[in-house]
């Protein structure tokens, strides 16, 4: 057991206000994360600290996540997408969401009945990294460019260079955010605050100083 687990589940996260009270989400799923942590470690999995969460890991490549969320706790496969999933427990995170599959659990009770199940899925999920096999993501190309970010790329200096200098993954976010915006003034909006960012090599998520 890694003792920034412990301390994960004691104070979690951090990544908010709440963190060390007693209102952490984390506390709302304390039995739950127990369970599932010891599933991760029966499996043979090594247990890390990883984007403040509990992860684990399998020869140095990331399997799973567990993690605490305000209506449920969840158990998260990076690869998911090639999981069989007999039971089809598996959820898309996002709807664009291409590797990532997750289970939600409300009570500790459906953890423990699926423990057999979820030990079968992550032996799966083990035997994939042994395979080497890969998430053929989809290319950046194939996403639809919105209207308004196209103008943009047509009439803005510099910016279809910078835009298509980013890496494939980059791209894939930002026509993603743009896209989802229903409302075409939303969709300018976004484009309009994210353009300082592209043109200086920024993904979406990537932090931005001036």
């Amino acid at each position: 057991m890694n003792p920034k687990i412990d301390a994960y589940l004691s104070n979690g996260c951090g990544r908010c206000e709440l963190g060390g009270t007693p209102r952490c989400k984390v506390h709302r799923w304390t039995e739950e994360l127990e369970l599932l942590r010891q599933i991760m470690l029966d499996s043979g999995l090594n247990e890390e600290l990883k984007w403040s969460v509990p992860c684990y890991t399998f020869q140095k490549k990331n399997i799973a996540i567990v993690a605490a969320f305000k209506e449920y706790a969840s158990l998260s496969f990076f690869k998911g997408s090639l999981l069989k999933d007999p039971e089809g427990i598996l959820q898309k995170p996002g709807e664009n969401t291409q590797a990532g599959r997750l289970i939600k659990f409300t009570g500790a009770g459906e953890i423990s009945k699926l423990e057999p199940v979820l030990k079968a899925y992550i032996q799966e999920a083990i035997e994939l990294e042994r395979s080497g096999k890969k998430i053929e993501y989809k290319k950046a190309s194939e996403y639809p460019v919105p209207d308004e970010f196209k103008q943009k790329l047509d009439k803005v200096a510099g910016l279809k260079e910078a835009f298509y200098s980013l890496t494939p993954g980059r791209q894939r976010e930002y026509l993603i955010f743009f896209a989802q915006a229903k409302q075409s003034a939303t969709r300018l909006s976004r484009v309009e605050k994210n353009l300082d960012k592209i043109f200086n090599g920024k993904g979406l998520n990537d932090h931005y100083s001036c």
